[in-house]
């Protein structure tokens, strides 16, 4: 009986490490993928100059010119000094930290346009710590993509994918430098496509569970054969922090920007002059509908060319 009991432990037990193994071998394995797409990330740092004006802020250095000499030298030796604004005001400057990542080898790096609005100086760190000035050749509000450029040649850079082709459920990476931490790697799965976001209609961003925070903005995301498939954008959160809803820009939105100011300097769009809303259950059953799909036609911009066109209000396309 003990001889019976022990041969029926020990089925159990390498049945139960077979699981173990099965599971093991179902997950991703990211070590390969993170060492050769790593170098081609970077770390993206900005600073802007704002001029003040007979405006004081708190730890700004006061204005000394008509303070008695006692009380002037004592803030010249305890106060650190700010550069002085054209003007004769003062000037402080705005530091923001963002990702980006390397798509030429000779130097034209992607990131978001939140990421280098309005920046004086932008410097690109690369994986080896070495610090590059970047040029801005062009930025797209509507759909939060920068094109940089840095000085260089032979530099590492990363594949390109094809957003269209991505599944939900499939596994996606992200590296980037959330807070500053440089190359932190995050891994997660598809949550959705197509999705839109309040006052962004010009991008089906692509949702996903993937840990993203201040920092990694700009960043690339990349599927399980080390292609880049988007860039990660924002995330949806009550807290300041990740909430475990995270949007990335789709790599074929952001490379036709790309090319675009690579060529322009600016995109150029078509419009239509309309204001449309997804056709819901209700709305189906209003006009008669056999099902809801489709867009109604919600208003008609005068003199667009949708109103030349034909289109009207209540229209569904």
């Amino acid at each position: 009986m003990l001889s019976l009991k022990s041969s029926l432990s020990g089925v159990f037990a390498l049945l139960l490490l077979g699981q173990v193994a099965l599971v093991r071998a179902e997950l991703p394995e990211f070590t390969e993928l993170v060492e050769e797409a790593s170098p081609a990330v970077v770390n993206i740092s900005t600073r802007q100059n704002l001029p003040q004006r007979d405006v004081a802020i708190q730890g700004q250095m006061p204005d000394l010119e008509g303070l008695p000499p006692m009380f002037r030298e004592f803030f010249e030796r305890n106060v650190p000094q700010m550069p002085r604004a054209p003007g004769g005001g003062r000037q402080r400057e705005a530091q923001s930290l963002g990702s980006g990542f390397i798509i030429s080898d000779d130097g034209y790096v992607l990131t978001n346009n939140h990421v280098v609005a309005d920046a004086d100086e932008i410097i690109v760190r690369l994986s080896d710590r070495s610090e590059l000035e970047a040029r801005l050749i062009g930025a797209d509000p509507r759909t939060d993509v920068a094109l940089l450029k840095v000085e260089g040649r032979g530099l590492p850079t990363v594949m390109l994918g094809k957003s269209h082709a991505l599944k939900v459920g499939e596994w996606v990476l992200a590296i980037g430098s959330p807070f500053g931490f440089d190359h932190s790697v995050t891994a997660g799965i598809v949550s959705a496509k197509g999705r839109s976001l309040p006052n962004e209609s010009y991008v089906p961003f692509i949702q996903t569970d993937v840990a993203i925070n201040p920092g990694n903005s700009g960043g690339p995301l990349f599927n399980l054969d080390g292609e880049v498939v988007g860039i990660n954008s924002q995330i949806f959160t009550r807290s300041g922090g990740f909430m475990g809803l995270s949007f990335a820009i789709p790599i074929d939105v952001a490379m036709d920007v790309a090319n675009q100011l690579k060529a322009e300097g600016k995109v150029s769009r078509g419009w239509l002059g309309v204001v449309i809303q997804e056709v819901n259950k209700d709305l189906a059953e209003s006009f008669g509908l056999d099902k809801p799909a489709g867009a109604l036609v919600a208003q008609v911009l005068e003199g667009g060319p949708a109103a030349r066109g034909g289109l009207q209000v209540g229209d569904v396309i």
